[in-house]
């Protein structure tokens, strides 16, 4: 146990601080603060040494200089039981300081309010940070806290141990000191990074706060959580049981889709987060149909992902058939009232949820992978027909939507189309002839109108044979988009010549592993 005899208190955040000090008060400790603190201390008619009076030295350039100052660091940093030390103390004249309460400038809030260089170096926290390391270094004789939420566990061990804290506490403590100003370095270092549009620096820190452990992984054996580089989560579950690892892994998946498509329109059904039906037809209960017509057994179970608000009508729809997760820009009150009905669905709100640039990251062992994300869009501008046969603005406005639709499917990947619905999808095979076959049979098991010479299909790499295309085609298929840049290329656009089908280039690729 440590008696805590004085304390030193400088906080941004002045929150709570009244309870926190009637307990301090009560045990005759001792307290240190300064500039905003010490006036909030004392306004709260509670006694308290300026810094500057206990160090004798006044703050200087504007208060940047206040708490740098060695009888500060070494009351704080000194081991009470090394002679040395305690010699050194007396010699100065120096006293221990047994607590530590610091948070920082608001340098996070700073950058959401403000791009102004000047205004956000004057919020990057120096003295805070060497207060907070040098007291979590000290964690043998010295207590640190760094955030309101541990006001009340400083208030309850104080309590319980007559003034003192106990070892345990004090290391513990230290551990969350040392993440936060780990946690505020990166900050810093990530914002110099952007602005100086340094995707890929030397050392590349990743930093994020903790919204919630969940029940499991992928699987029951494995441990799971979920954090975000944002304070505030953004993704707003307000129905149903809490979301499993595999639920954030599809609603991931399903907004990187929906969040593409144009404002206020379309709907993707996710299932293992792989699309399994997507359209962006303008009225928003037929994109639904048409999406659910797509693969039907498949969306059992799925996350249906609505990028516009949530109505009566198509609640109605909705609750005809079985879904883990329904994704909408807001629910109204009646469509809320019918789907809260279902005890095992999860509604989630993404009203508030936009994404921001950000790095592709998945990890093995001690390895990282890090990639920017697949963000280009498929305009007539980045495409070339080198067909004879020319499409027609539909076909052209088909292409372009299977082909963007095609890049959120993991590959190899082929997306059968028309009227701005998918038809068929084939996903994830080592072969693109096998995709290719998937696509086409799920087309025709669950396609009841007939699209004769309206089929379009998207390929998220070339062909490098006419096998793929050839079975495409004998499906129905008339126009094809797929990427340049097989060695091949020129057989396929006589092939594409030959059986008086449409085939356009892109520029781009996009992969989806």
């Amino acid at each position: 146990m440590k008696k805590i005899k004085t304390a030193l208190i400088s906080v941004s955040d002045k929150k709570n601080l009244k309870q926190l000090l009637n307990i301090l008060t009560k045990n005759k400790v001792k307290l240190i603060s300064s500039g905003g603190t010490y006036k909030e201390i004392t306004n709260l008619n509670y006694k308290c040494l300026e810094i500057s009076k206990f160090t004798g030295s006044k703050e200087i350039l504007e208060g940047r200089v206040k708490t740098l100052h060695p009888k500060i660091h070494a009351g704080i940093l000194n081991k009470r039981k090394n002679k040395k030390h305690i010699k050194d103390l007396r010699d100065h004249n120096f006293e221990n300081i047994d607590l530590v309460i610091v948070n920082f400038y608001p340098f996070e809030e700073t950058l959401k309010q403000t791009k102004r260089h000047e205004n956000i170096l004057e919020k990057i926290d120096i003295g805070g940070p060497t207060l907070v390391r040098a007291a979590a270094k000290n964690y043998n004789d010295v207590t640190v806290i760094t955030s309101t939420e541990n006001y009340s566990d400083l208030i309850d061990e104080i309590a319980k141990n007559k003034g003192s804290t106990s070892l345990d506490f004090r290391k513990k403590m230290a551990r969350l000191a040392f993440s936060e100003t780990a946690y505020y370095d990166s900050l810093i270092s990530n914002y110099f990074n952007n602005i100086s549009k340094t995707i890929f620096p030397k050392k590349k820190i990743i930093n994020s706060n903790l919204i919630g452990k969940l029940r499991y992984g992928e699987n029951p054996h494995q441990e799971a959580a979920l954090y975000s580089t944002n304070k505030e989560f953004d993704i707003n579950k307000i129905h149903g049981k809490p979301l499993s690892y595999n639920n954030f892994n599809d609603i991931f998946s399903a907004l990187k889709i929906s969040k593409s498509f144009p404002k206020n329109t379309g709907t993707v059904i996710v299932k293992h987060a792989n699309p399994c039906g997507v359209s962006i037809k303008k009225k928003n209960i037929d994109s639904f149909k048409s999406a659910l017509a797509c693969d039907p057994i498949s969306a059992f179970g799925g996350v249906v992902s609505c990028n516009y608000k949530m109505t009566k009508n198509l609640a109605n729809e909705l609750k005809k058939k079985f879904f883990e997760v329904i994704i909408a820009n807001g629910f109204d009150k009646i469509s809320l009232r019918i789907l809260k009905k279902k005890k095992n669905l999860r509604l989630v709100d993404i009203s508030k949820f936009h994404i921001k640039d950000f790095l592709n990251i998945t990890s093995f062992g001690n390895n990282i992978l890090a990639q920017t994300e697949d963000k280009i869009k498929v305009t007539k501008n980045s495409l070339k027909i080198v067909s004879k046969r020319k499409p027609s603005k539909k076909e052209l406005d088909d292409m372009i939507f299977a082909f963007n639709t095609c890049k959120y499917v993991k590959s190899n990947a082929i997306v059968l189309a028309s009227d701005k619905s998918t038809l068929g999808i084939g996903s994830g095979q080592p072969s693109r002839l096998d995709s290719c076959q998937i696509a086409v049979d799920k087309m025709k098991k669950f396609t009841k109108k007939n699209y004769k010479n309206e089929i379009v299909a998207a390929s998220d790499a070339f062909f490098p044979f006419t096998d793929g295309i050839e079975k495409l085609i004998q499906a129905g298929v008339s126009a094809v988009i797929q990427p340049l840049g097989s060695i091949n290329d020129k057989k396929i656009i006589k092939f594409a010549n030959d059986t008086d089908t449409i085939l356009v280039f892109s520029k781009t690729r996009h992969f989806r592993h």
